[in-house]
């Protein structure tokens, strides 16, 4: 880097660098001169290296070097010349939007040019192998490479310029113009990304301001000025929020506005509420908020009734309008009934929300006033005479709405206001803040909202009507758009009906009636339950209700044991608790009184460190003085003796001599002496200059007669030389020309000469050239040679990477299909089990049929006395078989014996019996398909039907048949030499089969 002796230095080789053609050079240059800490002080030069500066960055389109030369001089000139910095910023922005007027008026099609999702994106990989493989651009891509980098490097530019002002409070009027052309910069190009980026960076901006208090130029939003532009900053951000149709983003800079008034506890002006209320609707509509929709019109129709002087009478008329049916549109039914608690919890926080932006509640606490609905809403605008302000149509449609009960006519009465509304609206002649009102876009929400009412005012009336006759009460909508319409009433509980399209009915309820009756159904329920018990079976005698609660006596004690025993360590608990709760109580009361003998103790220590410094301070001070009053005591001495004697100046005695006193003093003396030997000097010259004058006067005849001789002898120099110059001419001449003869004897021989010479050398330049020729050959043919073996080399490999593939999906394929086949196999294979197991179900009910039915035969017998159905049940399980130890016992009786506890077990004898026997051989295809339980239950049946598996000695052996064959059994198989017997009890003799 190139070190310059004065700023002006720097600027001229930049110049010069320009004139050349080396821009990049001269930035580097300047780049290095701004960076540079030995000119830290602000000079007027800088400021036109900055402007020079700028224009090459804007030419080379270099954002990153702008930024850090902007960077480098705001802190040269912060704190000593801030328009200065004011001027170069605003020269840097003129010329990057000129730069980029200038691009766009060269471009022919500028939408195709600007069509970039990002603009700080860098190029796609397929534009640069785009602009790599076509040789020629087409006009579209000259269009993009022209004006695209122009409007990065402006859109840049208002990034840079935004961030280096966003701490500077003498430069706010600057920030809020380049945030107001950024703003326009983004509505005219229609970018929505930069726009959301934009508002993000000024939105980061504000936070940071109220995070670091301490900063040194940072803004007061307290001060009148300072809100005003920051205000004007977010209301044109709403603005262009609504008007790009970001309306996420028009939201937040709506929640901006509110939160910057927050900060300084102040309302705006009333003309940018209106503003403010009139994108507020927008937004709510937008998203289908129509509750706050209407509340923001309210709002809108209270300041432009108290604040706007020249409001028309039809104007106000036309809001008032659109302030009823904003509220009529609102669902006559709360979505909050069916709703979880999570749910609730989140709607209220919104409705506090909604209810702060709308109401423009600078405190963030909702204090003491209800939440927004549709009948609060309803009842203040009749309160507030915005209803008698309304057209006559709208009035008749709010009293048919909401007063009169009309279920058969409601919609032959409310089609025609409805046509009426829809032709209303128009701009506003005295109210330009606000937009076009529009009363046709409230019509689809009115005509739903006549539908719910007719519908809640015929489930009154009726209880079942036709669907035909409710169709041809409804004249809005087709039957599917009012079923849809009733769905969304009967969830949220605003009407009870049913659609019974089979008998083309549809049936009211009675909600009262329903959730009266619903709320204790299942107490109703028992009671009843229990007078028909008590009816059936008597409450028995004394005695036998002894007899029934005895043997239950034991169970009563130990559950009532267990109820004290859990009561006691509840106490125990709660107790332990409260012990705790009083301990932290404790605890936090001794940290309090900790804290705040800490506290005193800081306080103490900090008053005696601020009275040693201020002592500290005292006696650094005194000693500063004294030691001023000693160099004022020398310098009085020197000063003395500097003087004259005659002009010497006494002190006087007591008087209170300082340093500043003896300085002034003294340098009263200096300027005396100096003033007298300027005289002298003065006086000096004078003599010195009549002397001079005397002695040129002596000297000009003197000199006037030198100056003649001098001329004569010149003359005759002159004469004398140029005659000379004449002999020695001529004598050359003549040495010439006989030289000239005496050569002219030897030109044929050096003719010869040179014809051998340029013979030569021809011969020697065509055989060099024949033999670099054939060199070149040789390599172009060997280069030839080695691309063809390179190409053959790349073929083969291609064809065998090729076969090599094929092989490998071949091999793929082969597998797939195995698989494919063994699950197809394996699923038949399960099929056909399944079949076995179901016919084998299908035979165990049938016996259970059979049993049961035969059980029942024996209860009904003639002498069987009447008995209760447990008593009667107990008894049977409890009764011992008839034969001896070693019979069979049904099922239904072992399952009513093991229900009935163990005084109606069968003997040990039994159960040891069945419980002995070894479990049957294993069968792959049971345990695999049906679980180890159902393996046991069928060999159980089994041994019901059939008997017991056949002993270790006897004849049968258990074969295991061969997997994946096509018998029907599917699985192993009970062989012997000359019959089978099943697993599943049958008998049969079969051939065996191999």
């Amino acid at each position: 880097m190139a070190h310059f002796a004065k700023p002006e230095n720097a600027l001229k080789r930049a110049d010069e660098l320009i004139n050349v053609g080396q821009k990049q050079d001269a930035l580097q240059a300047l780049h290095g001169l701004i960076t540079s800490k030995r000119y830290r002080a602000w000079q007027k030069p800088l400021e036109k290296i900055m402007f020079k500066y700028l224009e090459l960055c804007v030419d080379l389109k270099r954002g990153r070097f702008a930024k850090d030369g902007l960077i480098q001089y705001r802190i040269v000139c912060q704190q000593v010349n801030v328009s200065s910095l004011e001027e170069v910023i605003k020269h840097f922005l003129h010329l990057s939007t000129e730069k980029a007027e200038q691009a766009r008026s060269q471009a022919d099609a500028l939408e195709e040019a600007l069509d970039v999702d990002d603009l700080e994106a860098d190029r796609k990989p397929e534009d640069l192998q785009l602009s790599i493989v076509s040789g020629e651009k087409g006009k579209d891509r000259s269009d993009r490479e022209l004006v695209t980098p122009c409007f990065k490097f402006l859109w840049e530019t208002y990034r840079t310029v935004l961030e280096i002002l966003r701490n500077n409070s003498k430069l706010e009027a600057l920030y809020a113009m380049t945030a107001h052309k950024a703003f326009q910069f983004c509505k005219q190009y229609k970018r929505t990304t930069e726009f959301r980026r934009l508002c993000e960076m000024i939105r980061n901006h504000l936070a940071n301001l109220n995070k670091y208090r301490d900063q040194r130029d940072r803004p007061d939003l307290s001060a009148p000025e300072s809100l005003q532009l920051y205000l004007d900053t977010r209301f044109d951000q709403l603005k262009v929020a609504t008007e790009l149709g970001l309306w996420q983003e028009a939201f937040r800079s709506v929640e901006d506005i509110y939160g910057l008034m927050c900060m300084v506890k102040k309302t705006p002006k009333s003309s940018l509420l209106m503003v403010y209320y009139s994108k507020l609707s927008e937004i709510f509509w937008i998203s289908s908020s129509h509750l706050y929709h209407a509340y923001a019109w309210f709002k809108l129709f209270s300041l432009q009734k108290n604040f706007n002087k020249n409001l028309s009478q039809k104007d106000l008329q036309l809001i008032a309008s659109s302030v009823v049916l904003a509220a009529l549109s609102v669902p006559p039914f709360d979505r909050s009934q069916s709703a979880s608690h999570m749910e609730l919890e989140n709607e209220k926080e919104r409705n506090l929300r909604m209810a702060n932006l709308i109401g423009f509640n600078l405190e963030p606490k909702f204090e003491g006033r209800d939440m927004l609905s549709r009948s609060a809403l309803l009842s203040e605008l009749v309160s507030r005479g915005v209803l008698s302000c309304a057209s006559q149509e709208v009035k008749d449609l709010f009293h048919v709405l909401e007063h009169e009960f009309h279920p058969l006519d409601l919609g032959s009465k409310i089609q025609p206001l409805l046509e009426k509304i829809s032709k209303s609206g128009g701009k506003l002649s005295s109210a330009p803040s606000l937009p076009e009102v529009h009363l046709s876009q409230y019509v689809p929400s009115l005509e739903k909202l006549a539908t719910l009412k007719l519908l809640q005012q015929v489930s009154k009336i009726y209880q079942t009507i036709r669907i035909e006759s409710l169709s041809q009460l409804v004249p809005f909508f087709e039957f599917s758009v009012v079923e849809k319409i009733s769905v969304d009433a009967v969830k949220n509980n605003f009407v009870a009906m049913k659609v019974d399209h089979m008998k083309g009915v549809v049936i009211f309820g009675n909600l009262g009636i329903e959730s009266d009756v619903l709320k204790d159904h299942l107490a109703v329920f028992a009671e009843t339950l229990s007078k028909v018990r008590a009816m059936l079976f008597p409450v028995p005698s004394k005695a036998s209700k002894l007899g029934s609660i005895v043997p239950n006596l034991a169970d009563t004690v130990e559950k009532e044991h267990k109820r004290l025993l859990a009561r006691k360590s509840i106490i125990e608990k709660r107790k332990e608790d409260q012990e705790r709760q009083q301990l932290e109580m404790e605890r936090e009361e001794e940290q309090k009184r900790l804290k705040l003998q800490r506290l005193t103790e800081e306080a103490e220590q900090k008053r005696l460190a601020a009275e040693l410094q201020e002592r500290r301070k005292q006696r650094i001070l005194r000693e500063i003085e004294e030691k001023e009053l000693q160099e004022a005591q020398a310098l009085l001495e020197e000063t003395e003796k500097r003087m004259k004697k005659g002009k010497k100046k006494t002190l006087l005695d007591g008087e209170k001599v300082t340093k500043q006193t003896v300085m002034e003093r003294a340098l009263t003396e200096q300027v005396k002496e100096r003033q007298e030997m300027e005289k002298k000097l003065q006086k000096l010259a004078k003599t010195m200059d009549y002397l001079e004058r005397a002695k040129r006067e002596e000297a000009a005849p003197l000199i006037e007669a030198a100056y003649q001789r001098r001329l004569v002898e010149e003359r005759e120099f002159y004469e004398r030389e140029q005659q000379r110059e004449v002999e020695l001419s001529r004598e050359r001449h003549e040495s010439d020309l006989k030289e000239k003869n005496r050569l002219s004897r030897m030109l044929e021989f050096k003719e010869t000469f040179q014809g051998e010479v340029i013979s030569r050398r021809e011969a020697e330049f065509d055989r060099i050239r024949t033999e670099r020729e054939e060199r070149i050959s040789q390599i172009i043919r060997a280069r030839k040679q080695e691309r063809d073996m390179k190409r053959k080399q790349m073929y083969y490999l291609t064809r065998e990477e090729e076969r090599i593939r094929k092989l490998q999906e071949e091999e793929e394929a082969r597998k797939l299909e195995e698989a494919e086949k063994r699950k197809k196999q394996e699923a038949e294979h399960k099929a056909k089990l399944d079949e076995i197991a179901e016919k084998q179900r299908q035979r165990e009910r049938e016996l259970e049929e059979k049993e049961k039915k035969r059980r029942e035969e024996v209860l009904k017998g003639p002498n069987a006395p009447p008995a209760r159905p447990t008593e009667s049940a107990v008894a049977t399980a409890a009764a011992p078989p008839a034969s001896g130890a070693g019979k069979y016992v049904p099922r239904f009786k072992r399952q009513t014996a093991e229900v009935s506890g163990p005084a109606a077990a069968p003997p040990a004898a039994e159960s040891d019996r069945w419980a002995n026997r070894g479990p049957p051989p294993a069968d792959d295809h049971w345990g695999s398909d049906r679980g180890q339980s159902q393996k046991s239950d069928k060999w159980t049946s089994g041994r019901e039907i059939a008997g017991p598996p056949p002993a270790e000695g006897g004849g049968d052996r258990w074969v295991p048949g061969p997997r994946g064959s096509d018998r029907p059994s599917g699985g192993d198989a009970w062989r012997s030499g000359e019959e089978r017997r099943s697993p599943f009890g049958s008998s049969k003799p079969r051939p065996a089969q191999r």
